[in-house]
């Protein structure tokens, strides 16, 4: 505008002066003419200005649109029927702006991994079906199921072939059951599938039942075949609630339910799962203060040299103590320790204590003995484990080769190669190793001839029906034939009356234990014991 205004009216202006200077008309006609000039000029330039605002109307129209987006995400109604510059450039801009949009609505709609409706959607969406049940009186079910073998795939291919597993496992799932199911996946292997019953009487476990056998074919990744582990919990509107959080909260309460129950298992809520769910993040958060109050000891139960009798080797047992619940279970709170990470700080601080305890006693002159501590799967996993046991070691100055740690096969199993190195690099320092509940896991040959172990530890389950089940005497019998093959030190565990022992010894296991020597007791009163020597072998009632 500015050009214009100066390329087109200052030569004219300037013309006009110079014609009127260069004359020899009077003042008066001088003046007026000039007058006449300026106001011709001044009438153009806002006819020009006039002109323009309506040329740039468009334009301005279309900031304003780009803007309102910005800042409202307001959709914009520019005209499209124009097919001028100015028209092409408003309808081309209002198409961009509702396409990004809609990639904007997917991205924060949508997994980018499966495609499935997220979280945010989900809630929208099971809100609506809620209006909709509402109004037609029907009934809807949500069912959480999640992937439970989903880590073990991730430790044994990677990442890109776990996520391709989840991918699989979507789009299975949306083949087969089209749009009569509204799935959505939550991450970490967990999805949600929602489906409505318009009768009451409708089967509401076919959904459940539909997706296990939906997922009974393998899938193949890296040319093997994987199979789906599967668990689901159900809820239904409106028996189980009528608000779309608690659905979803019994749901994966029911979830938690069926992983107890085994693998592809299918659960419904039901109201004591609430309150067992109540129940469990009470005592969760209570353990977590256990340890600064200090509501945790050890308990250490002997392993008795079966020749001689004398005691070799303790286990460290983990005892809690509430004052408020008097003693707990470790059944109940190991569980609840390892699903909420406790389980690390509570295993270095057995580790530290249990080391401490076995540095005393030497310190004391009493004979030596092993300290065995059973180990969790987190702990293997963690990168600096074989660091973290060498510094406690070195804290409590204790030799490694008073230290024996425990694993499980199923512990080993989960990655198993990982698993090794870390066992690998322990043994290297001079730490024993045991397997523990052997015979109740895979116990593939294979796997135990990669397994750097020096100890094998027969399950209690056979031990206490070694004199009445055939098959657990010959299961007994080939687990120490077999250690003894591979020089592998073997103790039975579980032994409760002098038959079973003698049964054991018989066999030529090396060591024993179990409560006809003893329950697990106190380091004082361990201390007695070691510090009278008993020979254990030779007690004929277990003792307290």
């Amino acid at each position: 505008m500015v050009v214009a205004f100066v390329g087109i009216h200052v030569p004219l202006l300037t013309l006009l002066v110079s014609f009127l200077v260069s004359s020899t008309f009077p003042m008066g006609l001088t003046v007026r003419v000039l007058i006449i000039g300026l106001c011709a000029t001044l009438a153009g330039t806002i006819c020009t200005l006039y002109a323009l605002r309506d040329l740039l109307a468009p334009v301005v129209l279309t900031a304003k649109s780009l803007r309102d987006y910005a800042n409202l995400r307001a959709l914009p109604n520019l005209p499209t029927e124009f097919s001028d510059e100015v028209g092409l450039l408003m309808s081309n801009t209002s198409r961009t702006i509702q396409q990004l949009d809609q990639v904007i609505h997917y991205m924060a709609s949508y997994d980018d991994l499966t495609g499935l409706p997220n979280q945010t959607l989900l809630s929208s969406r099971l809100q609506q079906r809620l209006s909709h049940a509402q109004q037609k009186h029907q009934f809807f079910a949500v069912s959480s199921f999640a992937i439970g073998n989903l880590d073990a795939v991730y430790s044994a291919f990677g990442k890109e072939s776990s996520e391709s597993f989840v991918r699989a496992v979507a789009q299975r799932l949306s083949l087969q059951f089209h749009e009569s199911v509204l799935f959505s996946y939550l991450g970490g292997g967990l999805f949600t599938a929602v489906q409505t019953h318009s009768e009451e009487s409708t089967n509401r476990a076919v959904l459940a039942q539909t997706i296990l056998e939906a997922l009974q074919e393998p899938f193949m990744l890296d040319e093997q075949e994987i199979y789906a582990v599967v668990n689901i919990g159900t809820s239904v509107y409106p028996y189980d609630s009528t608000e779309i959080n608690q659905l979803l909260q019994h749901a994966n309460a029911a979830l938690n339910q069926a992983k107890q129950l085994g693998r592809n298992t299918h659960q419904f809520f039901a109201s004591e799962m609430n309150v067992k769910l109540q129940e469990r993040l009470s005592l969760e958060n209570e353990l977590r203060c256990a340890l600064a109050r200090n509501e945790l000891q050890l308990h250490y139960q002997p392993r008795v040299e079966t020749q001689s009798g004398r005691i070799v080797a303790v286990e460290a047992l983990l005892r809690w103590h509430s004052p408020t619940r008097g003693w707990v279970s470790p059944g109940t709170f190991i569980p609840i320790a390892e699903d909420s990470g406790l389980i690390l700080s509570l295993g270095t601080w057995i580790l530290k204590t249990a080391c401490r305890q076995n540095r005393l006693w030497q310190e004391a002159g009493l004979p030596p003995i092993r300290m065995a501590v059973n180990l969790s799967v987190h702990q293997l996993r963690q990168d600096n484990f074989g660091a973290l046991v060498g510094d406690i070691l070195a804290e409590t100055q204790l030799d490694a080769a008073s230290l024996e740690l425990e694993v499980t096969e199923s512990l080993m199993m989960d990655n198993m190669q990982q698993s090794i190195d870390t066992l690998q690099a322990l043994g290297d320092r001079g730490i024993t190793l045991a397997l523990d509940d052997f015979g109740t896991g895979y116990s593939s040959l294979s796997y135990l001839r990669r397994f750097p172990i020096d100890t094998l530890k027969i399950d209690q389950s056979f031990v206490q029906n070694v004199l009445s089940d055939v098959g657990d005497a010959a299961i007994t019998k080939t687990i120490i034939a077999l250690a003894q093959n591979l020089q592998l030190n073997i103790t039975a565990e579980g032994v409760e009356t002098q038959e079973q022992f003698e049964f054991i010894k018989s066999q030529g296991c090396d060591e024993v234990q179990g409560f006809y020597f003893s329950r697990p007791i106190l380091a004082d009163h361990l201390t007695d014991l070691l510090q009278n020597g008993a020979n254990l072998s030779k007690q004929s009632a277990p003792m307290s």
